[in-house]
């Protein structure tokens, strides 16, 4: 990983800041790496973890909990002097100044867990009472304000990333996709995730329940999930949005709006039995410090020690970021979808995972 001043790493330790540029995350598994992609031959991952629409036109590091990376539009000019660009992906929608991924999963996953291993007297007692335990709701992880403010601040920059590339590419001959969001958890987790010891998650603490549901991957309430998806649905509005937006402000650019909310279908986390192991996203995972070790059982833990694990997530993001983020194969599915919008005629498509595994782009 090479960071703002042009200098490469490696692996600096779990213990560093997450502003450390290696905690962008570059994965070799990246969906643009698993495309069939005919006459592209050299490909670049530009992206960042937790990357916003200011580090399109801005240094990371100029805004809280920024990395130390150059600008994404520096980093595709010093591309354009080597090479001929044909086509840019670019994932978007998920986070801005108003709001992140991280932090919508983190409030759904923080209240499960919550509710799971302390009773509400407990929080009254020794907490003071104000440790939320309710399920998520839309309101709670975007308001209509911020997704209204989200799409203006996107729009902005994509505008700003056509504008360098119409002025860098020397045949001007580019495709540009704008692909949204995919949900890792389903509308409703399978039947046997549903309750433990004869406890549900709509009662006052349910460990046995918190620990299959984390262990599976999905440390969240049923009544989430119905919240988790209208809030996806509304990060693709920002992405169809921007997408209509710039098509009319740039009518000879090749714009291709890709949207991936189904390509998870039937392979998310808790979606099946056997979950995280057939899913396509990745579980939660947190450490008990940043010690390089996940946690993958909380069976037998206090609600103690559930609060010393959770902090870790809080004082090194970087330990648990990836959570709820696509695996492998999940990039592999991201990348069959890329592959039908690199080449489809339309300018709108979606990729949608049938039952038996097939994907299909249109």
């Amino acid at each position: 990983m090479t960071d703002v001043n042009g200098a490469a790493q490696g692996f600096p330790g779990w213990s560093a800041a997450n502003t450390n540029a290696y905690f962008c995350h570059r994965s070799p598994n990246a969906s643009v790496f698993r495309a069939t992609l005919p006459g592209i031959q050299d490909r670049f991952n530009l992206a960042c973890s937790g990357g916003q629409p200011f580090d399109v036109l801005n240094a990371s590091s100029g805004r809280a909990k920024g990395r130390t990376v150059a600008s994404q539009l520096d980093q595709l000019r010093a591309v354009a002097t080597t090479h001929d660009i044909d086509l840019v992906l670019v994932g978007l929608g998920s986070n801005n100044s108003s709001f992140t991924f991280g932090d919508a999963a983190s409030v759904c996953a923080n209240r499960f867990i919550a509710d799971a291993w302390t009773g509400w007297w407990e929080f009254w007692a020794y907490l003071g009472g104000d440790v939320p335990q309710e399920p998520c709701n839309i309101s709670d992880l975007a308001t209509d304000a911020e997704l209204a403010a989200a799409t203006a601040e996107t729009t902005d920059a994509l505008r700003a990333l056509l504008t360098t590339l119409d002025q860098v590419d020397a045949d001007g001959q580019h495709r540009v996709v704008f692909q949204d969001y995919t949900n890792p958890l389903p509308t409703d987790f399978a039947q046997r995730y549903h309750e433990e010891d004869g406890r549900a998650d709509n009662r006052d603490k349910f460990r046995a329940l918190g620990a299959e549901r984390y262990a599976a991957g999905c440390p969240a309430h049923r009544a989430s999930l119905a919240a988790g998806h209208l809030f996806s649905q509304a990060l693709g509005s920002i992405v169809s949005s921007a997408h209509a937006t710039l098509s009319s402000e740039f009518p000879s650019d090749d714009l291709v709006y890709l949207n991936v909310q189904s390509a998870f279908n039937g392979a998310r986390l808790c979606e099946n039995d056997g979950s995280p192991g057939n899913a396509l996203a990745t579980p939660i995972r947190l450490m008990d410090g940043p010690s390089g070790t996940f946690v993958t059982s909380l069976s037998g833990y206090d609600k103690l020690d559930i609060q010393r694990i959770a902090n870790t997530c809080v004082t090194y993001f970087q330990t648990c970021q990836e959570s709820w983020h696509p695996n492998a194969n999940g990039y592999g599915v991201l990348g069959q979808c890329l592959s039908g919008a690199a080449v489809t005629a339309s300018r709108q498509v979606s990729c949608v995972r049938q039952s038996g595994g097939n994907v299909t782009v249109g």
